[in-house]
């Protein structure tokens, strides 16, 4: 697909583009809006395979929770292994739109591979996430990084604190959850390990206040988050921070999410969720 379609659409998922100026700027660029309509489903989320493990699956359980946010309640989706055996928790931090279908499913496979996962709606202050993509990737502008970030830090203690768990706890996000995910980490919170997946990086700043090993998963062809990347690693390495990076050549932003469209990649996102698990197993266990 054209760089320049997959560059636009960029821009409207994460600089809040408005979507009839998106088809108008997308109709340019294929000729016209009838050809731009019918390119939407290749670049649209498609939710209806946005479950590879269902809720139903032997092998966990999985179940909405509320608990006490940083101003208010917090809601959350809470997966767990079968049985009565303790394991360590992950959080899972969702992208621009909310914990969408996608993201309750990582937290899914998170479960089976034998974890505590929660995914919380960092939407919660402001009424939660809404129904459609739309609409969250809209309302989505409304949530504030500080806040965000209190959030988080209040829901790696409610994981610490589960009967369930272990006590121990790692922390996942994607795009804007990658991102939060470093925020997390440069926190100095004290969580045991740190995954990014194409989020740009903290305030360097608040690199040496890392405490966790970190797992960095970029997209080769990202520019926008690529961008941050070089000055990042420079700051872990004058902070002498454990750290290992890798760079997913020839895929796009969001290459991890099976319903994004054209931009998934099956083989980069296989590799990645590998090595996040096995990261995990050595950090967390």
């Amino acid at each position: 697909m054209d760089r320049r379609i997959i560059d636009l659409y960029d821009d409207f998922t994460h600089c809040h583009l408005d979507r009839r100026l998106f088809i108008e700027r997308l109709a340019r660029l294929v000729g016209s809006t009838a050809a731009a309509l019918a390119l939407l489903p290749q670049l649209e989320s498609n939710l209806a395979i946005a479950q590879t493990i269902p809720e139903t699956d032997a092998r966990l359980r999985a179940q909405d929770v509320t608990y006490e946010g940083s101003s208010g309640v917090m809601t959350g989706y809470l997966a767990r292994p079968a049985g009565d055996t303790k394991a360590p928790a992950v959080l899972v931090i969702h992208e621009n739109r909310g914990p969408q279908p996608h993201i309750r499913d990582v937290a899914r496979r998170v479960a089976v591979a034998g974890f505590v996962a929660l995914a919380p709606d960092f939407m919660s202050p402001i009424g939660g996430t809404p129904a459609t993509e739309d609409e969250a990737r809209t309302k989505f502008s409304g949530v504030r990084v500080p806040v965000a970030l209190a959030d988080a830090l209040k829901s790696t203690a409610f994981l610490r604190s589960r009967p369930e768990a272990t006590g121990k706890v790692g922390v996942v996000g994607f795009c804007w959850g990658g991102a939060m995910t470093g925020h997390v980490a440069a926190a100095g919170d004290d969580v045991q390990g740190a995954v990014v997946f194409y989020g740009t990086a903290p305030a360097l700043d608040k690199v040496p206040a890392i405490k966790a090993p970190l797992l960095l998963h970029y997209a080769g062809i990202d520019e926008r988050v690529n961008a941050t990347v070089p000055g990042f690693e420079a700051a872990l390495k004058q902070a002498a921070k454990t750290y290992t990076l890798h760079m997913y050549e020839g895929v796009n932003h969001a290459f991890h999410n099976d319903t994004a469209g054209t931009r998934y990649n099956a083989d980069a996102a296989r590799l990645a969720w590998t090595r996040t698990v096995d990261f995990f197993n050595r950090t967390l266990r």
